[in-house]
């Protein structure tokens, strides 16, 4: 299967090297030098993931990533970014990104993180007997990556698929921060920061829940990390 991927990349010198080596390595690449132009690219395509620069010239990539997610799309989201500040990823986490690589960086590790985005986000979920797990008035449908309540999909990311799907695989059982960064991401040495976990928590609740601000499912245990209630 070739995979698409949407570059938006305002640097023409930083874009036209990433695009041929991507292209060498088997994806259709397509580039956007503004996040205007990656956006109608969206509306009329459909990329398998995308890979976006937090400066670009027409606004932030924090802003387009947030309009990404508005426009109900659940591809997943690379956040370029030459800040090393911990404050800046995990703002790009907030507006639903995935994952995020600090400048300068090789092309083997991004398409590491490439590779790893891809295989969560559409490879095969189902690896129990049950194709559904049932949470309360969730319906998770392991083998389409779907999340159902009254027959309606809830547009979840897909790390925050493979977030829920981990911990409805561990029902009601305490799991730490480092074994959910070790099953949902388990790579790269950017994701030691727990601050991944939280955020996407906190991105998991306000979908799953029917009041975040008490929330019925997914708990905090203080001192180890959530649980699942069944």
């Amino acid at each position: 299967m070739n995979y698409g991927i949407l570059l938006i990349e305002d640097d023409s010198g930083i874009a036209n090297s990433l695009q041929a080596g991507l292209e060498r390595e088997g994806y259709d690449v397509h580039w956007s030098a503004t996040g205007s132009d990656g956006l109608t690219f969206l509306r009329h395509h459909q990329p398998h993931l995308i890979i976006l620069d937090i400066r670009l010239p027409d606004g932030s990539g924090f802003d387009f990533c947030r309009q990404i997610r508005d426009l109900r799309l659940t591809l997943p989201i690379i956040m370029l970014t030459v800040q090393r500040d911990e404050m800046d990823k995990v703002l790009g986490l907030e507006m639903g990104a995935d994952d995020y690589v600090t400048k300068p960086f090789s092309l083997r590790e991004l398409l590491s993180r490439i590779r790893a985005q891809l295989r969560r986000a559409y490879g095969q979920f189902s690896n129990g007997d049950a194709d559904f797990i049932y949470i309360g008035d969730l319906v998770i449908d392991q083998i389409r990556g779907q999340v159902y309540r009254d027959n309606a999909p809830l547009h979840l990311t897909p790390t925050e698929f493979r977030l829920l799907l981990f911990m409805a695989r561990h029902p009601n059982q305490a799991l730490s921060r480092q074994q959910m960064l070790d099953a949902v991401w388990g790579y790269g040495p950017e994701v030691e920061s727990e601050d991944v976990v939280k955020v996407n928590i906190r991105r998991l609740r306000e979908k799953i829940e029917l009041d975040p601000g008490s929330p019925k499912l997914l708990l905090t245990v203080p001192g180890i990390g959530y649980r699942l209630v069944v």
